[in-house]
């Protein structure tokens, strides 16, 4: 295990609030979509993009990006930073990150609970860590160069995960408590990521939720995800965001609002995507959630 160097400082600019989005429902934007929502401007609380496919000078996407982001609040969520890798932070992603949030300004920036990079390779998938203090220390680590190169706060997303490792010296919530508690980044709470998991490792998801520190949410999300079997026959669910929202995901959202209030929800389908008013649909039907959630004594 490599020696970790003392985390550093927090840039004076953390102690601001980690998300300025409206406690309205978004939708992930994609590509596929950008002409009809300039044309037809729908009531859409904000939009998010993957970081990652605007990390470059120019062209076309950064032309509608550009447009829509004149319109409608933006949240920034990144894959690729690998916040958990064991070696350093790839400071060039960061630098482009870095520009990239210069110059569109959104009101919100996240990432993974997670790792994807290895040295000089890069693994497109986000995998689990083990939940130990060496593991605690390393994350917390990248998170201050994170926030103090942004200066700004950034959201940490709770992961959804398939597997878990016996040196874990805490559970997950524990371990969030502990690198929020220790960076002041707030939470991204991902309602779909918590049922899956809690599913695969047959935990009760409401009191997992309980277990997190709920004052630093600043953003939910919500998705779909697919069902299959693991070797032994046992249910198996997968993180795929390729289908429609579960009834047992919304229906673990509205006892969260019931916990917290209404807050930013976005509505996560990156896989199978439909037509624009599909997703349209969820965000409204998000939305009327929230507006439940605001009547709530």
């Amino acid at each position: 295990m490599m020696n970790m160097a003392v985390p550093l400082p927090l840039h004076p600019a953390t102690q601001a609030t980690a998300s300025s989005l409206p406690q309205r429902a978004g939708l992930g934007l994609k590509t596929e979509h950008f002409r009809q929502v300039l044309r037809e401007q729908p009531d859409i609380g904000f939009f998010e993009v993957h970081a990652e496919n605007y990390m470059v000078a120019g062209g076309p996407f950064h032309h509608y990006l550009g447009l829509i982001r004149e319109q409608y609040p933006l949240s920034l969520h990144g894959v690729g930073l690998s916040i958990g890798t064991e070696g350093p932070l790839d400071q060039q992603h960061l630098k482009r990150l870095a520009v990239l949030i210069e110059r569109y300004q959104p009101q919100s920036f996240s990432e993974h609970l997670a790792w994807s990079s290895h040295g000089p390779v890069f693994l497109n998938d986000l995998l689990p860590l083990a939940y130990d203090r060496p593991t605690l220390d390393r994350v917390c680590e990248h998170i201050d160069q994170v926030q103090n190169t942004l200066r700004r706060p950034m959201l940490l997303e709770n992961p959804a995960t398939y597997l878990e490792f016996r040196q874990s010296s805490m559970d997950e919530a524990e371990f969030i408590r502990e690198v929020i508690g220790r960076t002041g980044c707030g939470l991204l709470l991902d309602v779909n990521n918590v049922y899956v998991s809690c599913i695969n490792h047959r935990r009760d998801p409401m009191a997992y939720i309980d277990a997190l520190p709920l004052h630093a949410v600043g953003e939910i999300h919500l998705a779909g995800f697919a069902e299959d079997t693991d070797s032994l026959g046992d249910r198996l669910l997968i993180d795929d965001h390729g289908a429609p929202i579960d009834n047992a995901v919304w229906a673990l959202y509205l006892r969260l609002l019931e916990r917290i209030g209404p807050t930013a929800t976005l509505i996560e389908r990156d896989n199978q995507v439909p037509a624009f008013s599909v997703l349209h649909a969820e965000v409204r039907q998000a939305d009327e959630l929230l507006q439940c959630a605001r009547r709530l004594p």
